[in-house]
C-alpha cells in the first residue's frame, strides 16, 4: 500500500481506503463489518471513512466499535454531517448547532475523542460561510476534529471557504469528497483545478461506479441476484445515473480488454485510473467481503501506461 497527503496537508491516507455507505452496519452484520475493517487494515488500508446518516448511525457505531482493536493513531477516521438526523427545525444542515452537536454525536457512536477529518456531506446555501467556518475552527481548538473537509461541493464554494478561512486565521478544507470515475467526471474542468490550486485533496466515491467498473454486470443480462444492482434498496443510485445501460456496460466490456493487457482485474484498473491524477489522494471502496479488499489493494501503486490511456479515452469517449 502507498500512501498519499490530503492535499497539501500533513496527514498521509492509504491510496485505497474503506468506506461503510450502504454496507458497513447496513447490508452487512456487525460481525462481518469488524471483519472486512481489520482485514483492511491488515492489508495497508488506514483511511476509514463513514458519515452520521449512514444506516442513521449505525455504520458509526459498527465501525467505532470495530476500530477499537486498533491503536487509534494508526487510524485515519472520517465522519460526515449535513442531512438529517431528525425531524426538528435544526436537525440538519451546517448551523453551528448541528454541526456542534452532531460532532458530539458521532464522538460517542464512535467512541473516540476526535475525529481526524470532518466533512460538510453538502454544502448549505442557508448558513453563512462564516458561521460553518467559526464552527470548524470552535472544534478543531477543542481538539475534537483534526482537519475538517467538504463533499460534493462545487468549486465557487470550495474557494469561498478558503477564502473565509484565511479572512479569519481559521483552518481552511482540507479535502473535497466527490463523486468520481471513469464514467463521472463532472469534476474535472473546475473542481479538481481550484481544489489543487488552494491545497485540497481528493477523496472520491464510487471509484467503481457501484460495481459497474468492477466488470460484472454485462449487457443484455440480467444482474447477478446477489449484485447491487439486483437490490432495489440499494440500486437507486445506479439507475438514476443511467450507469446500467447497456451502452455503458458495453464501454466497460471494451475497457476490461485493456485491464487484461495489463495485467489487471477491471476494478484494479478503474481504481489507477483514479489514482493517476496527483490531486486524488484516496479512492473510497466499498466492500462486502474480504476478496474485494484483496483485489482492490492491488491497484494501489500501479502506474498505468500512456498508451493504455489514451485507449481508455478513446473508449470513454
Amino acid at each position: 500500500m502507498e500512501y498519499r497527503k490530503l492535499g497539501k496537508w500533513g496527514v498521509r491516507v492509504s491510496e485505497v481506503g474503506l468506506g461503510s455507505w450502504l454496507t458497513l452496519g447496513g447490508t452487512i452484520d456487525e460481525k462481518s463489518s469488524a471483519e472486512l475493517i481489520l482485514y483492511s487494515f491488515e492489508h495497508g488500508i488506514n483511511f476509514f471513512d463513514t458519515a452520521n446518516v449512514y444506516a442513521h448511525g449505525q455504520s458509526e457505531l459498527v465501525v467505532g466499535r470495530a476500530i477499537r482493536a486498533l491503536k487509534r493513531d494508526s487510524v485515519v477516521l472520517a465522519t460526515k454531517v449535513f442531512f438529517a438526523m431528525g425531524e426538528g427545525p435544526n436537525d440538519k444542515g451546517l448551523s453551528r448547532k448541528h454541526v456542534f452537536e452532531q460532532c458530539h454525536a458521532s464522538l460517542k457512536r464512535l467512541n473516540t475523542e476526535y475525529i481526524d477529518l470532518y466533512q460538510c456531506h453538502r454544502h448549505d446555501p442557508d448558513v453563512p460561510i462564516e458561521e460553518l467556518v467559526r464552527t470548524m475552527d470552535d472544534l478543531t481548538r477543542q481538539g475534537k476534529i483534526l482537519y475538517w473537509g467538504v463533499s460534493e461541493w462545487p468549486a465557487d464554494r470550495i474557494r469561498e471557504a478558503v477564502q473565509t478561512a484565511r479572512q479569519l486565521n481559521a483552518p481552511p478544507p482540507v479535502s473535497n469528497q466527490p463523486f468520481y470515475n471513469m464514467l463521472g467526471r463532472e469534476i474535472e474542468p473546475e473542481v479538481l483545478p481550484v481544489s489543487f490550486s488552494l491545497g485540497l485533496g481528493q477523496v472520491v466515491f464510487s471509484p467503481l461506479a457501484q460495481g459497474v467498473l468492477s466488470g460484472k454486470y454485462k449487457p443484455g443480462q440480467v444482474p447477478p441476484a446477489d449484485s447491487r444492482a439486483a437490490d432495489d434498496r440499494s440500486n437507486i443510485f445506479m439507475l438514476n445515473r443511467g450507469l446500467m445501460s447497456d451502452q455503458t456496460l458495453e464501454k466497460v466490456q471494451e475497457l476490461a480488454k485493456v485491464a487484461a493487457g495489463l495485467g489487471l482485474s477491471m476494478a484494479q484498473l478503474a481504481l489507477a485510473w483514479c489514482l493517476r491524477l496527483p490531486e486524488v489522494s484516496s479512492v473510497i471502496t466499498g466492500a462486502t467481503k474480504s476478496s474485494q479488499i484483496e483485489e482492490n489493494v492491488k491497484a494501489s501503486g500501479v502506474r498505468l501506461p500512456d498508451e493504455a490511456l489514451r485507449r481508455i479515452e478513446a473508449i470513454l469517449a
